[in-house]
């Protein structure tokens, strides 16, 4: 399912009264069936190992009541998977995980760094994930689990996501590149300006992945080191090779950036050096015509007793005198390196 498909599916949804976008019972076999937004609360598990999946939309009305009453989720914990306070975090409470992570934002008219944020709540038994933009992540681990070769448990579910978010943050990171690979190819001195404004775009992307990235890889090593007992020793083996995969796209932006300021500083480099080449042509031109135009100047003013003025051949001795003044400049520039 690509991008503008969830997306069209996530609306479609929006317009119903409740809050859940799709639901699925896991059978504990990497399949899954679905559930009504009635029955959620009178849910219980039909066979071991089934764990309920809700991905619910919260900026839906009375959802902070309906965590709270339905689910049994205490009120600051209820406040925190509502709220817009999304800079990722994750913790344990009693046998429960609470985390709130970002993905990269492929909605329409969406900057790579305008990140879309999912919180996430599991006992082991029942999962919940909430978010206010839509987000493919979730719909790539349905997709799987409607196949049958989805998740088979709680821990494999955070993993899932987990794993496939961080995934995708990898395309912003290669077209970034692929980016500075074209600036790299352009010529600068024709299409100057429209470099610097593409590399101020990629550093400002940079550094606005970096600022939820950064938080994202605490997050992540938080979940691994304090999940609960239902997150299973392969589900965190599985984490900390999602950490790692981060760690390398932190890298990747570190080198994007880095590479993008290089070549904003060469940009720079060759605009300066370009502007003092031309002052200092302008400096020699100056200082040639400043002793010719001294000379023209003197002989140029209207008081009597000018030598030269009854002489037809004066013109053209000024004209020899300022012909001999400038080879003399241009022999001594010449000399002093100058030229």
């Amino acid at each position: 399912m690509n991008n503008t498909t969830a997306d069209q599916t996530d609306q479609q949804e929006e317009h119903d009264d409740t809050a859940l976008l799709f639901g699925r019972i896991l059978d504990g076999k990497g399949g899954g069936r679905s559930i009504v937004w009635a029955d959620i609360p009178r849910w219980n598990p039909e066979t071991e190992g089934e764990v309920m999946w809700l991905h619910l939309c919260r900026t839906k009305p009375g959802i902070y009541d309906w965590l709270q009453q339905a689910i049994g989720i205490p009120e600051p914990t209820a406040e925190l998977l509502t709220s817009d306070a999304t800079r990722p975090r994750a913790f344990r409470e009693g046998d429960t995980l609470v985390a709130t992570l970002r993905g990269i934002n492929f909605n329409p008219g969406a900057e790579p760094e305008d990140m879309v944020s999912m919180q996430v709540w599991g006992d082991g038994n029942r999962l919940i994930t909430l978010r206010r933009d839509p987000l493919q992540t979730p719909r790539d681990t349905l997709a799987e689990i409607d196949r049958g070769t989805g998740p088979c448990d709680a821990g494999a579910l955070v993993t899932s996501l987990t794993e496939k978010m961080i995934a995708r943050m990898n395309a912003s990171i290669v077209d970034m590149n692929d980016h500075i690979d074209i600036l790299e190819e352009m010529d600068a001195d024709k299409h100057a300006d429209a470099m610097l404004d593409k590399i101020a775009m990629i550093r400002r992307n940079c550094l606005g992945l970096q600022r939820h990235m950064g938080p994202q890889h605490v997050a992540l090593e938080a979940i691994s080191r304090e999940a609960p007992e239902w997150f299973e020793d392969h589900d965190r083996r599985e984490i900390a090779e999602t950490i790692a995969r981060l760690r390398r796209y932190l890298d990747d932006i570190d080198v994007s950036k880095e590479s993008a300021v290089v070549l904003q500083d060469e940009l720079r480099a060759r605009a300066l050096a370009r502007s003092d080449r031309t002052n200092y042509l302008l400096t020699i031109v100056a200082a040639i015509f400043l002793p010719l135009g001294f000379v023209t100047g003197l002989l140029g003013i209207n008081v009597g007793g000018m030598p030269g003025v009854d002489s037809p051949h004066a013109f053209w001795i000024v004209v020899a005198m300022c012909g001999a003044v400038l080879v003399m400049q241009i022999i001594l520039f010449w000399k002093w390196k100058w030229l």
